[in-house]
C-alpha cells in the first residue's frame, strides 16, 4: 500500500476515533456553517466512548435527541429540520462533555460530482481561465447564505468513511476555490428561491465513471482489475483512469450526508467506450449512490460533455468520438428515472477548440440550475429541457425534421447551421435548413435521395439551432452507422 493511501485510512481513523475521556468527535462535514436539507430528518453522526450515551440538541427546536455509541464508537441521529431560512443556528452535542457548533443554515444541499470540468474552481485552472473572474469574485459578498464544502480528493482501495474537510461559507476570499459550475448553480438557486444552499464537491479531473463505481458493481458488471498491484500495472502512473479508487476515497465520506440531490460533470475521460457502456454504466452509478444514500430516488442531474475538437488531424478534428459519448449521455437521461440532461454546444468559444476547460461555466452551472427549479422546484416558467429530435420524412428530396421541447419556437429563421444528411452512400453533406411550420426542410443539391440526417455530429460542430427560449438543440443523428 503506498504512502497516499495509507495516509487517508489513517485520516479517517483518526477524524472519528475519540479516545477515552475525550467529547464527542464529529465527521467533518457536521460543524460550524454547515447547510442541513430542510423539512426533513437530517442524518448527524461522530464518534464517542463506545456505550456513551450522545445527547443532540438543535436550537431550532430545543428538542433533545439521544443515540448510544455502539462498541466501534460509531453514533448517529436524525434531526427533524424546519423549513429554510436565513436564521443561523447551534447544534449542541454531548456525552458529558459539551461540543457546540454555530452558524448553521437551513436549506437545500446538492452534491457536486464527476471530473475536471466540476471540479474546476473560480479561479480556473493554469491557462484554463472562467468568464468574468474578477465580477464573480466581487459579487460574492452578497451570497454568504451560499455555502460549500470540498471533499478531498484521494484515492483509496478501501471506503473511507470520513475526509478532511469543512463548510466555507461564499466570500470574496473564499469563492475562488469553489467549483465554478456547483457555484453558479447554487447562487441562481440562492436568487430564485431565496434560501440557503450547500454544495458538497466529491469530483476529481481525468476520473472514469469506473473510477467512482463500488467493488461490487464493478466485479458484476465490469472486467475492470480490482486487486491493488493489478490496478496499478493496468493503469501505471495513471490514477485518474483507476476504478474503484475514487469512489472509497472521495466520494464515499459524503453518502451519509443528508442531500436533495446530484449534479454531475463526466464523461471525457470515457470518450471512445464501445456500444451502450457508458450509458449503463452511468445507470449504474446512479442507481449505487440513490442506494447508498437511502434518500429514494433524488433527483440525478448532470451536464453533456463539450465540444472538443482535439490535437491531432484535420480529419480527426471532424470525427465524432465526442459526439458517440454524446450520444450515451443522451440515452442515459432517457433510462435514468428522475433524471435530466444539459446540452452545452453553444457553452464553448471558437478558440476553445483544443479546450478541455471551456471558460463559459456561468452558461453551465445557470443552465443546471433552471434544469432544477423548473423539474425539483415545480418552477415551470425556467426553460429546463433543451429541444431533441423527434422524426424525420422523406419527401420530393427532401428531409423534414421535427423535435421534442421547441417551446417559443425556433431561435432563428435563416443561417441555420449545423445540419448534414446522406443518402445510401453514407457521405454526409452540409444542408440547407429552412424552416416550414413546425418543422425543418433539410436539403441539399449533392445528396438527390437522402435517407439520413445529423446534427452537430462532430467533435467540434458549427452548429447554431435551438428553441426560442435560448436552449440549443441536442446533437443527434437519425442513423445507426
Amino acid at each position: 500500500m503506498n504512502m497516499k493511501r495509507l495516509a487517508c485510512i489513517l485520516l479517517s481513523v483518526l477524524a472519528l476515533g475519540a479516545p477515552a475521556g475525550a467529547k464527542v468527535v464529529l465527521h467533518h462535514l457536521v460543524g460550524d456553517n454547515m447547510v442541513l436539507q430542510q423539512q426533513t430528518r437530517a442524518r448527524v453522526w461522530g464518534k464517542a466512548d463506545p456505550g456513551k450515551t450522545v445527547r443532540v440538541v438543535p436550537s431550532w427546536s430545543g428538542k433533545t435527541y439521544t443515540a448510544k455509541a455502539g462498541k466501534d464508537g460509531a453514533w448517529e441521529v436524525f434531526l427533524d429540520t424546519p423549513a429554510a431560512g436565513m436564521t443561523p443556528y447551534e447544534i449542541t452535542f454531548s456525552d458529558g462533555t459539551p461540543l457546540k457548533i454555530g452558524n448553521v443554515l437551513i436549506g437545500e444541499v446538492w452534491v457536486a460530482g464527476g471530473q475536471s470540468n466540476m471540479e474546476m474552481p473560480v479561479r480556473g485552472f493554469g491557462n484554463c481561465p472562467v468568464d468574468d473572474y474578477n465580477d464573480v469574485v466581487a459579487e460574492s459578498a452578497a451570497f454568504p447564505a451560499v455555502r460549500y464544502a470540498k471533499i478531498p480528493s484521494v484515492t483509496s482501495m478501501v471506503p473511507l468513511e470520513d475526509a478532511d474537510t469543512k463548510w466555507n461559507v461564499i466570500s470574496p476570499e473564499t469563492v475562488p476555490w469553489a467549483s465554478a459550475v456547483g457555484y453558479f448553480f447554487a447562487r441562481r438557486l440562492f436568487l430564485s428561491l431565496g434560501i440557503p444552499v450547500g454544495i458538497i464537491e466529491a469530483n476529481k479531473g481525468g476520473t472514469r465513471v469506473e473510477g467512482w463505481l463500488s467493488r461490487e458493481n464493478l466485479e458484476k458488471y465490469t472486467r475492470e482489475p480490482l486487486d491493488e498491484a493489478a490496478i496499478e500495472k493496468a493503469f501505471p502512473g495513471n490514477e485518474w483512469h483507476r476504478p474503484l479508487v475514487w469512489g472509497n476515497g472521495t466520494f464515499n465520506p459524503v453518502l451519509k450526508y443528508t442531500v436533495k440531490g446530484i449534479l454531475f460533470y463526466q464523461g471525457c475521460s470515457n470518450v471512445g467506450n464501445p456500444g451502450n457502456q457508458y450509458s449503463e454504466r452511468l445507470a449504474l452509478l446512479v442507481r449505487q449512490w440513490r442506494d447508498r444514500f437511502g434518500l429514494g430516488e433524488i433527483p440525478f442531474h448532470f451536464v453533456q460533455i463539450c465540444p472538443f475538437g482535439g490535437t491531432g488531424t484535420e480529419k480527426e478534428q471532424v470525427g465524432t468520438w465526442v459526439s458517440l459519448l454524446q450520444e450515451q449521455q443522451f440515452k442515459a437521461s432517457r433510462e435514468i428515472p428522475n433524471s435530466a440532461l444539459v446540452c452545452t454546444t453553444d457553452c464553448v468559444y471558437p478558440y476553445e477548440v483544443n479546450q478541455i476547460h471551456p471558460a463559459a461555466k456561468k452558461k453551465v452551472g445557470e443552465r443546471l440550475a433552471y434544469l432544477t427549479l423548473n423539474r425539483t422546484y415545480g418552477m415551470t416558467s425556467f426553460a429546463a429541457q433543451s429541444p431533441s429530435y423527434r422524426d424525420m420524412e422523406v419527401r420530393d428530396g427532401r428531409i423534414y425534421v421535427s423535435f421534442d421541447n421547441m417551446e417559443g419556437g425556433m431561435n432563428r429563421m435563416y443561417d441555420i447551421r449545423g445540419f448534414e444528411i446522406a443518402g445510401e452512400d453514407r457521405v454526409f453533406h452540409k444542408a440547407d435548413a429552412v424552416p416550414e411550420g413546425n418543422r425543418l426542410r433539410l436539403s441539399s443539391p449533392e445528396v438527390p435521395a437522402p435517407v439520413a440526417v445529423r446534427y452537430a455530429f462532430h467533435n467540434w460542430p458549427e452548429a447554431n439551432f435551438g428553441n426560442g427560449l435560448g436552449l440549443p438543440l441536442f446533437p443527434f443523428r437519425s442513423d445507426d452507422w
